[in-house]
């Protein structure tokens, strides 16, 4: 069986964050990071929980996705970027989430997502 790489999916927690409530940066900052990843935003969804609460969010990819959700009462982030493709530079989108709220990435996964061609999936 014959399997091929699709992308390259991260998880990571990040700590010591700023600006965890504000919609906005948080909008452009999952913008910038798709830019960096080498992706191409279809759409982003953001939910506010209301004033000096978190943020959830996803931007969704022609190569697949990116999500964030805040605490800023204790100044952490959990993040997923999936993207898809030979160019995906899934690591440089974490870098840039992780600037954009000056923190630091305290846990971090990463996992290569593999694509069985048709006709070669088990029965």
């Amino acid at each position: 069986m014959t399997r091929a790489a699709a992308g390259t999916h991260v998880l990571a927690d990040l700590c010591g964050c700023e600006r965890l409530s504000d919609l906005n940066w948080i909008e452009e900052t999952l913008r910038l990071a798709a830019q960096a990843a080498c992706a191409t935003v279809l759409e982003v969804r953001l939910h506010h929980f209301g004033p000096g609460m978190g943020v959830t969010g996803v931007a969704l990819l022609a190569e697949s996705h990116i999500s964030i959700h805040t605490w800023p009462e204790t100044g952490q982030a959990a993040v997923d970027l999936f993207v898809c493709g030979p160019s995906a530079q899934v690591h440089d989108g974490l870098a840039v989430i992780a600037s954009r709220l000056r923190g630091n990435v305290s846990c971090h996964h990463a996992i290569s997502r593999l694509v069985t061609p048709i006709g070669e999936i088990p029965a």
